[in-house]
């Protein structure tokens, strides 16, 4: 019996991700913020705290990056799941019912996930995306 091989996220991949998001976020207008990376356990691989951002939000931007690791879903899933009545769910050890982080998928395999703070909960959930989506782009550029 042979285990299954999953791909997974390399520290100069996760340097990308990031930038694509702040690059994203740059063309919005916006750099202060907190863009961070995780594998797929919920692990650091990656964190960029700009200039002028506080420390504080590194913890919010880990804690939904951790909740999108962990259940495979956008942050944001939580806080409209906590909107519509399960406030349960925010007793969870280690959940961040806020958007602001979605899972990065490979091939359909969850290799991490990315999480931004310090703008407002619409903004880091787009900027997040933005780091997410250009996974594709990043990996053919990197096989060029």
């Amino acid at each position: 019996m042979e285990l299954p091989l999953r791909p997974v996220l390399s520290i100069e991949v996760a340097k990308a991700i990031a930038e694509a998001a702040k690059s994203y976020a740059a063309g919005k207008g916006f750099d202060a913020l907190i863009v961070l990376v995780l594998d797929a356990g919920g692990h650091l691989l990656y964190l960029e705290r700009r200039d002028g951002v506080p420390p504080g939000p590194i913890q919010v931007a880990y804690l939904k990056a951790r909740s999108a690791t962990m259940f495979e879903v956008p942050s944001k899933v939580f806080e409209e799941t906590v909107a519509e009545g399960l406030t349960g769910l925010i007793g969870l050890p280690g959940m961040a019912a806020f958007e602001g982080a979605v899972p990065i998928f490979h091939e359909g395999t969850l290799v991490g996930a990315i999480g931004v703070s310090g703008l407002t909960k619409e903004l880091d959930g787009e900027i997040a995306q933005a780091g997410a989506d250009a996974l594709p782009e990043i990996l053919a550029r990197l096989d060029a």
